[in-house]
């Protein structure tokens, strides 16, 4: 497995990505650093009242009560500090990557897995905040700690101040091979608990596929193989867990009774007062806590280290072309593709040498098997995808330059399975609309759509939940509302990509009607489903293998084309 070392560089240049308030991260540690300084003193005042024990100062005591009490609201105010920057700073580093993801082009997610993007959406982000707002000021808190003992201690008494000198390293070496394997255990573990997430939301996104598919045992034996490796890498690190805290826990006793017996021995002999004695073992007490404190950060960094690096590899894609602030209205313009070809992987071209037109108002169908390229042609002309050569046309001008919130919002696709979000059916209709909908406009594109009859008689009617993937209506109905949607959409150029393929008589039926309605005044390119809609096109373009075969009516591609008989023979037989 490749090492993951932590770079501050990398980090705190992730970090100004967000513009945080560092002076909440100083003003939170000064105020974390002022409690320790309390924390201090108090051993050797404890140590002063041991010694004037028959003689006890008042005012010692109410000092030393008034230093605690101030110890504990410098504490407490430092971690209210710390915890807004915190949170802040996660806040904004989620909203800057939320929006990265959403600007990302849809090649980045035909090669990504949701769920490990997810994780590093909520987990990773998590991880960050862990180490800015909690370990990274405690490490900086805990050094001050460690030398401020250490300097009271070499004045008290520098001969017992030597044994600890000696000891503290000797463990620090003692205890590195089990840091450093914490840590390679630590990112193994983060590794897993992304992927079991990714593949879990996979599965349960398609569980009627795998219930269908009678799949519950095949994800059972995957998943438990998921779980049993995350089982395995957290027994290791409880493994880890276990010999820390008893080592240190044994070092720690030996090096105390070590300067205990000694200490009593200096008491004894006179040479040291048992107040000093007490206060010496405090501040020892004192110089070990930092030591756990401080593994425990180079711990969290390695972990931090790899959520740094995989949200930086997310902020430095490449986002989609936006084109530029040209803004054209494609209304009545001629739509042309000339010499386009697109491959997803290279040297593996999916369209070649492309060529088509789409004058104003009319129907151009695009039919030929299936996996000839004709939905992803509907994808390049969505700007989903950049041509690898070639260009489309709007008028005389390039798609590629023109804005592409401008672009999208003068088209529109009704596809095979018309997504759908989770939520209302009145959400959906609305869904990425930028003015304002009456609800006139509403039930008349439902009626449009033949929508408005089921509609009305659910219970809730537009408020209606349709449930993750819509599947709580039909096929048909969830069509439908795609095809009223389009309505409320308005679009210049429609795109139907097998509006009505996996629909039954009916459904298909009521779909069609409505998409004829659609159809109307407007640029119609459409993957040709039935026979109706080839014959009736203006224009039909044959695709094979990524090429157009030939072009022409349908009555001319009959008698032209012999590959294109043959695939109306194929698959529309019984229809004439």
């Amino acid at each position: 497995m490749k090492k993951t070392t932590f770079k501050f560089k990398d980090f705190f240049r992730l970090l100004d990505q967000v513009h945080p308030k560092y002076w909440q991260l100083v003003v939170g540690t000064l105020l974390g650093s002022l409690g320790t300084l309390s924390g201090l003193i108090v051993p050797k005042m404890t140590g002063n009242l041991i010694n004037t024990f028959r003689h006890i100062s008042p005012g010692l005591v109410i000092g030393m009560i008034v230093l605690i009490v101030a110890g504990l609201i410098a504490g407490m105010f430092s971690g209210l500090v710390l915890g807004y920057f915190g949170q802040d700073v996660i806040s904004k580093m989620r909203r800057l990557l939320w929006q990265k993801l959403l600007n990302l082009p849809v090649t980045y997610y035909d090669n990504s897995k949701t769920g490990e993007i997810s994780s590093r959406l909520v987990n990773d982000t998590s991880q960050i905040n862990n180490l800015l707002a909690n370990t990274l000021p405690s490490a900086v808190t805990a050094v001050l700690q460690f030398i401020g003992s250490l300097v009271i201690m070499l004045t008290m008494d520098w001969q017992m101040t030597l044994i600890i000198v000696v000891a503290v390293p000797l463990i620090t070496l003692l205890m590195l091979p089990i840091m450093a394997q914490s840590r390679k255990i630590g990112k193994i573990l983060q590794d897993k608990l992304a992927s079991l997430n990714s593949n879990s939301t996979t599965v349960l996104g398609e569980i009627r596929l795998v219930k269908a598919s009678n799949g519950e045992e095949t994800e059972l034996t995957s998943g438990n193989a998921d779980i049993k490796k995350l089982y395995d890498v957290g027994v290791k690190q409880a493994f880890i867990n276990s010999l820390t805290s008893p080592i240190i826990n044994m070092a720690m006793i030996i090096l105390v009774v070590s300067i205990l017996g000694y200490g009593v021995y200096r008491v004894m002999t006179g040479s040291m007062r048992m107040g000093d004695l007490v206060s010496f073992l405090m501040y020892l007490f004192q110089i070990m806590t930092p030591v756990i404190v401080v593994s425990q950060f180079f711990n969290e960094l390695s972990r931090t280290s790899g959520a740094t690096e995989r949200i930086s590899e997310i902020l430095q894609e490449k986002e989609e072309n936006k084109g530029t602030d040209l803004i054209v209205d494609i209304s009545g313009k001629t739509l042309k593709v000339q010499d386009l070809t697109f491959s997803y992987e290279e040297g593996s071209p999916v369209l070649h040498g492309i060529n088509f037109e789409a004058k104003p108002n009319t129907v151009v169908a695009f039919a030929g098997p299936s996996g000839g390229g004709k939905s992803t042609l509907f994808s390049m002309i969505e700007r989903f995808y950049e041509p690898d050569s070639g260009q489309i046309l709007i008028g005389n001008h390039d798609v590629s330059l023109i804005d592409l919130d401008n672009w999208r919002r003068q088209i529109g696709l009704v596809g095979q399975n018309s997504a759908v979000m989770p939520g209302t059916i009145r959400e959906n209709l609305l869904y990425g609309l930028d003015s304002e909908v009456g609800e006139e406009q509403i039930w008349e594109a439902l009626k449009m759509a033949y929508a408005d009859g089921f509609i009305k008689e659910m219970e809730h009617g537009l408020e209606t939940q349709i449930g993750e993937r819509g599947v709580k209506l039909s096929g048909g109905q969830r069509q439908r509302i795609a095809i009223a949607r389009a309505f409320l959409r308005n679009p210049k150029i429609l795109m139907l990509d097998e509006a009505t393929a996996s629909l039954d008589s009916e459904s298909e039926a009521m779909v069609q009607k409505a998409l004829g309605k659609l159809m109307k005044n407007r640029t119609t390119l459409v993957i040709a489903h039935r026979l109706s809609t080839i014959v009736d096109a203006n224009q039909i373009y044959f695709i094979d293998h990524g090429t157009v075969s030939d072009y022409g009516t349908h009555e001319e591609l009959i008698h032209s084309t012999p590959l294109y008989a043959e695939y109306v023979r194929n698959q529309f037989k019984g229809i004439k």
